[in-house]
């Protein structure tokens, strides 16, 4: 379990660190600050963390195996009785410790964090300051408006105003300001404009007409606001709501498939790291003590990783095509234990796996 969660530590700083990067250019480079970039990188850090539970529960048990085989304990019980089957208990334990806590997180932590983050992004992106509060930039904050500011005194005035409104079917107007000021009544925000020029284009006459305005107020709650409830994907959606969608939702056949791969993978997933354990076991078993190692036994474990990706990537395409074909979901898991169980089988056969491996002693 050390080995375990310092494996984890450093795969899921990786993952972060890339994530973080992402992140850092999307928010900071449109004016949030530094807290919204913290909040968006823990709340995608459940799904960072689900991603690299596999590989690092592999990596610890063959990590711990290799060690016992390498300072010969795994010889010595061995040579007091036990078989790989009995050697076997701790690391199932261990697999369904894992698989318990990615349990939890593909079925509860990951969905609602991912809820939680879509919430976030869409009331972020409703927002005043990352919507019309960018000085030297031209905004496009809904179809057919153009929105500039020179610059934005600490004090929060607005310094050289410029706003273009095409939404009109009959008229474009177009709003310039020596300095405006945003003032928040209840749900109306406005934009008061001191010292301007309006210029209006009639698209019908094509006239320009012109009005100079000492101060104006401009309603833009219309350009700031995003409306309707938050619509919740697949992945937000928790795994009782993906079943029950399923059994009371008229939902096409392609629609049904994606819930029903999506609540399924979420049950394999724990599964798939009691395999990873087992298989890094199993396969570290095969080969009696060398004075060289175990690298070929490595490199077999993690072919056979490669083997359970293979496997899933196999059993994709039918199930999305027919949702009748939900049990292809488990194949990975019960392939990487078919597997793991062979392996066993023929390490408890020490005449066959000498024959097999040719390890020297």
């Amino acid at each position: 379990m050390i080995l375990f969660g310092f494996f984890s530590l450093v795969l899921v700083s990786v993952y972060w660190v890339n994530r973080a990067v992402i992140l850092f250019d999307q928010l900071i480079a449109d004016g949030h600050s530094a807290g919204v970039f913290i909040e968006f990188t823990l709340l995608s850090l459940p799904n960072v963390i689900r991603m690299v539970l596999p590989i690092s529960t592999f990596a610890a048990v063959v990590y711990v195996i290799n060690r016992l085989s390498n300072e010969s304990e795994l010889v010595v019980m061995q040579a007091t009785g036990f078989s790989p089957w009995r050697l076997a208990r701790p690391v199932v334990i261990f697999g369904l410790i894992v698989a318990l806590f990615m349990g939890v997180l593909t079925n509860f932590l990951v969905p609602q964090s991912k809820a939680h983050l879509k919430q976030r992004e869409i009331e972020i992106s409703a927002s005043i300051s990352s919507r019309l509060l960018r000085d030297g930039v031209f905004l496009h904050p809904v179809k057919g408006t153009t929105f500039y500011i020179r610059e934005i005194t600490p004090d929060g005035e607005l310094v050289d105003v410029f706003l273009s409104d095409r939404r009109g079917e009959t008229a474009a107007v177009t709003y310039t300001a020596d300095k405006a000021y945003l003032l928040r009544q209840g749900e109306i925000t406005n934009l008061v404009m001191l010292n301007g020029l309006a210029q209006t284009l009639n698209y019908e006459t094509n006239k320009l007409s012109t009005t100079l305005f000492a101060d104006l107020t401009y309603d833009i709650s219309g350009i700031i606001s995003v409306g309707g409830p938050v619509q919740l994907g697949i992945r937000e959606l928790g795994t009782a709501a993906l079943f029950d969608d399923v059994a009371h939702s008229k939902l096409s056949q392609r629609q049904m498939s994606q819930y029903l791969e999506e609540a399924h993978n979420r049950i394999n997933q724990p599964l798939l790291c009691l395999a990873a354990a087992l298989i890094g076991y199993s396969a570290l078993m095969i080969g009696s003590f060398s004075r060289f190692g175990a690298t070929r036994q490595i490199l077999f474990a993690i072919f056979l990783l490669v083997m359970v990706k293979f496997v899933e990537s196999l059993a994709t395409d039918p199930l999305r095509s027919d949702p009748n074909y939900w049990p292809l979901v488990y194949a990975p898991s019960v392939f990487g234990v078919a597997i793991s169980a062979l392996l066993l089988y023929q390490a408890a056969r020490p005449k066959r796996r000498r024959m097999i491996w040719g390890a020297s002693t």
